[in-house]
């Protein structure tokens, strides 16, 4: 399973004071804890709604920059914004790259799209059209399949794209597990070359112990077959959880892994 680290969103409070202020310090801290964590990739998201800064596309460049020259881990660029996209991955270096997100929506397919075929860029797509989150896991894997009919059409390959079956909190529906996990199930079997991604955050929002939820959902979503997660690498339970996951599922070979990281230390029940 792959984990993509979630702390440096302008979301957060501070990571957003820190983007705006031009914080070197504070990002690269974060940046470099995240890959002493064991993330595959650092997502960086600026944000659209802040207004310390004129210009997103600037901020996005200038974050970019300072992650990359602490860690070679591969970025995701995530933005709600075509055009902060493309300055991310115009400042990016590296072969390998992922961008969060496309939907159904004509206008962003055509704006993103083309540009993650360009860079050979992981692309998440969202498994909504353009009236919202589907109910139901029918519609979801639909939305998934004309998604990636027309992604095919831009140039992008069904093995560079992450379907996110979309995780609504449980507080609000508490259907909503069950439908993500056999929406997970449904795309696997559609997409046999794709692969799933979740915000894992997104189980337990409005819950207390909102940890303990993730990372129980965390291990029904990896039996479900889910391939990636974006989640608190600073939460060393979670991490644990990954290690164990990959082991459980056979793709950790002789226990190796499992057995390295709980001598080191980095294991945490």
């Amino acid at each position: 399973m792959l984990v993509v680290g979630e702390n440096i969103n302008a979301s957060n409070k501070s990571v957003g004071q820190a983007i705006a202020n031009r914080d070197r310090d504070f990002i690269q801290n974060l940046a470099k804890r995240q890959e002493e964590a064991g993330v595959d990739f650092i997502d960086v998201n600026v944000g659209l709604s802040h207004g310390s800064w004129v210009s997103p596309e600037a901020a996005m460049e200038w974050l970019v920059e300072a992650v990359q020259s602490v860690t070679k881990k591969p970025l995701v660029i995530d933005s709600d914004g075509p055009e902060v996209i493309k300055a991310g991955l115009r400042t990016s270096h590296g072969d390998k790259i992922m961008v969060n997100s496309v939907n159904a929506e004509p206008e962003r397919l055509q704006s993103i799209g083309p540009m993650a075929s360009e860079r050979g860029a992981l692309l998440v797509t969202l498994a909504m059209g353009q009236d919202g989150i589907p109910k139901t896991v029918e519609e979801r894997v639909a939305a998934c399949e004309m998604i990636m009919e027309n992604l095919k059409h831009l140039g992008v390959k069904e093995e560079q794209v992450l379907f996110d079956p979309l995780m609504l909190p449980v507080s609000v529906d508490a259907t909503q597990a069950a439908v993500t996990l056999k929406t997970i199930e449904s795309i696997k079997s559609h997409f046999p070359s794709a692969r799933t991604i979740i915000g894992l955050s997104n189980v337990s929002y409005g819950l207390p112990s909102r940890g303990l939820a993730n990372r129980a959902f965390l291990m029904m979503a990896a039996a479900a077959g889910l391939d990636a997660a974006i989640l608190n690498a600073l939460d060393a339970k979670a991490m644990s959880c990954v290690k164990a996951a990959r082991m459980l599922l056979g793709k950790d070979a002789a226990c190796r892994s499992y057995v390295r990281a709980y001598r080191a230390g980095t294991l945490v029940e």
